[in-house]
């Protein structure tokens, strides 16, 4: 079993797929029903913010990070 899951989703129009461990997952999951958006939503909206140098997994890494720091995820830890 592979620590990282290879996902698709559509970004306006366009198929494309990342790939993120299954916690990371688990807390953008929880970010987009937080914000009351959809998954694919909150990845578009990411997608569109990061710099064109940062692939999309490691963008989704970095504001998942982001959010934890500013205690946005909304995750229990403990």
């Amino acid at each position: 079993m592979s620590l990282v899951e290879k996902r698709s989703v559509t970004i306006r129009g366009h198929r494309t797929s990342y790939s993120l461990e299954k916690p990371f997952y688990d807390d953008l999951v929880t970010i987009a029903a937080a914000r009351g958006m959809t998954l694919a939503a909150l990845v578009a909206d990411v997608d569109a913010n990061r710099p064109r140098e940062a692939n999309l997994s490691s963008a989704l890494r970095l504001y998942v990070l982001d959010q934890a720091k500013r205690g946005g995820t909304n995750v229990d830890k403990g």
